[in-house]
């Protein structure tokens, strides 16, 4: 997984150069980090599951086996995670 915060002061990091090894173009600037990179791994995970399925929360509570309910509070954490990031 890609590192968001500084190791040091926990500040959040932007990229800084992007680099091809097929041609070895570089392409440098600062650029923000892309808001899906900076949740969490299980938050990522889940956001790909519930595409799978094609944004089903029922196909979504039976593949992890968890309520409907249940399944909805996730996604509605995770909306609310993006949402504060986006501020």
């Amino acid at each position: 997984m890609l590192p968001t915060y500084c190791p040091s002061c926990h500040n959040q990091l932007k990229i800084k150069s992007l680099h091809c090894e097929q041609c070895n173009t570089e392409v440098i600037g600062s650029y923000e980090m892309p808001i899906l990179n900076l949740l969490s791994a299980e938050e990522q995970e889940f956001i790909i599951k519930f595409i799978k399925c094609s944004g089903s929360l029922k196909d979504m509570a039976s593949q992890l086996k968890l309520s409907y309910p249940t399944v909805r509070n996730i996604l509605n954490n995770v909306i609310k995670d993006i949402e504060d990031r986006e501020k």
